[in-house]
Order: C-alpha cells, then sequence, then structure tokens
C-alpha cells in the first residue's frame, strides 16, 4: 500500500494547494497559475504535464494562519460571551 507521500509523488502537486494557484475572471480559462502567468481550461499543473511531460516545479504549498483550526475538529467552538 502507498504511503500519503509516495502517493502524492506520483500525483503530482494539487494546484488547490498552491499559493500561485487563481480562479480566472475568463468563463473559458476559468484556472490561472500565478507564477507562470498563464490561464487554462483545466488545472495548470495538469496543463504543464502535458506540455512538459514533467510534473509542475513551481509548487510551493499555501501558507496557512497558526490560529486556523485544526483538521482533527476534537476543539469545539465556543459560544460568545455575554455580559451580565
Amino acid at each position: 500500500m502507498n504511503s500519503s507521500g509516495s502517493l502524492a509523488a506520483q500525483r503530482g502537486p494539487n494546484c488547490w494547494q498552491c499559493q500561485f494557484f487563481a480562479v480566472s475572471w475568463d468563463p473559458r480559462l476559468p484556472y490561472a497559475c500565478q507564477r507562470m502567468s498563464f490561464k487554462s481550461a483545466v488545472l495548470p499543473a495538469l496543463e504543464v504535464l502535458r506540455a512538459d511531460g514533467q510534473f509542475c516545479q513551481s509548487f510551493q504549498a499555501k501558507n496557512t494562519p497558526k490560529n486556523a483550526p485544526s483538521s482533527a475538529g476534537s476543539a469545539r467552538p465556543q459560544p460568545p460571551k455575554t455580559w451580565a
């Protein structure tokens, strides 16, 4: 069975997790790569793979804020405090 790291390496980068990925205003070319300055009808990483035969080398993971809620879901949100 593949580990998640090797599986990601086999599939290539995920544009939705890249800081350079953007959604375009153009309905014919809805996806954009700000690093390589192009728009595409498919995800930019797929377009790069199609054109170059290699996975995108410009991928950089998005920065997540330190106070962002974790995906573990163990901590429940606290109700707002009320003044008495």
